[in-house]
């Protein structure tokens, strides 16, 4: 897995250094994984270019689309972006292998907005018990997080028959149609289901995060660029960090920003889905210790870590940045605790 990684990362790398751009022009530029503004709190990036925050802290930022974390990983390798948005596991991975190149610095969309969903029948978790459990696949992000969910409380999958479904999507027509008692879906696909009728959510997401605190994504700069435009960094997390805290106090202004880029959506499904994300915001710049050590140590119980060297949560966090924000914005409590 390790020699795969390297290799498919090297030839990434490689391509983007022949692309021949300098890696300190202005403006200061972003790496996003997605293509258009995602209906998670991640999309705090694209609207606070969109709303004027980065311009008001006085940073210019560039957005630099990419698809998926392995081509964001390798364009910030090769200096073709400053900041890079990129999952936690592909970071490990590097630091693992003994490049300690990029530096997690903040986290506009810790969670995963994962709810588990099922029969309205079944009012309790223990109620599981012999179900029908439907999961992508097995060791699945969906399989593995609803794991230590159910098991935190108190019922293990073992306890039920696991079948594998594939995408949410799949999982929640199947759970419509009675095929599954239960399953993990996220918010947006659990309000994009035409007719709940019949089943209810069992397991909300505050509480399935607050079970597995696991965070997906961190935006990673190099330590070039952490030494060299500290303050644009620094601006840029301060930017992040007050949109985050306007959408958290407001989230019709969320759903009013989204409304352009989700023309399917009707405006009701839009505030309801930005009400759902209510504590989810990364108010004071998404960089828990505590959540992010249980979620070095859960990626590295999974199979691809399992002969991966260990690493130290300081190698690839660095707290400073965030703790700067905070100590001139103030700590929002009760949510996305800075713990240290």
């Amino acid at each position: 897995m390790a020699e795969v990684f390297i290799r498919s990362l090297a030839a990434l790398v490689a391509v983007f250094i022949a692309l021949g751009h300098s890696a300190h022009a202005d403006p200061l530029r972003l790496i996003v994984t997605h293509l258009q503004p995602p209906l998670v709190p991640n999309s705090v990036m694209d609207l606070a270019l969109e709303l004027g925050y980065f311009e008001r802290e006085g940073v210019d930022v560039e957005l630099v689309r990419v698809q998926q974390t392995p081509l964001a990983v390798a364009a910030i390798l090769a200096g073709e972006g400053d900041m890079a948005n990129v999952g936690v596991s592909a970071v490990l991975q590097l630091h693992a292998l003994g490049d300690d190149t990029l530096k997690a610095v903040t986290s506009p969309n810790k969670s995963l907005p994962f709810l588990i969903a099922a029969k309205d029948e079944i009012s309790s978790t223990s109620d599981l018990q012999g179900r029908v459990f439907g999961v992508g696949r097995i060791g699945s992000l969906d399989h593995s997080l609803s794991s230590n969910v159910l098991e935190a409380h108190g019922i293990s999958m073992a306890a039920m028959e696991v079948v594998t479904l594939g995408q949410p999507a799949v999982r929640a027509r199947a759970l419509v149609a009675g095929q599954v008692d239960a399953t993990t879906m996220s918010i947006g696909t659990w309000l994009s289901i035409p007719n709940r009728s019949g089943i209810a959510i069992l397991v909300p997401s505050d509480d399935y995060y607050a079970r597995a605190p696991v965070v997906n994504k961190v935006n990673v700069v190099t330590a070039e660029v952490l030494e060299t435009r500290r303050d644009d960094v620094i601006a840029m997390v301060r930017a992040l960090t007050r949109i985050s805290r306007d959408f958290a106090a407001d989230p019709d202004l969320w759903a009013s920003a989204m409304a352009t880029h989700a023309p399917q959506m009707a405006p009701e499904t839009l505030r309801e889905l930005a009400q759902s994300f209510a504590g989810g915001w990364s108010v004071n710049g998404g960089m828990g210790r505590g959540e992010l050590q249980f979620t070095q140590d859960w990626v590295y119980r999974t199979d691809d870590f399992k002969d991966a060297a260990p690493v130290d949560l300081d190698d690839w966090v660095d707290f400073t940045v965030a703790d700067d924000v905070i100590a001139e914005l103030g700590v929002v409590e009760d949510a996305d605790a800075p713990s240290r």
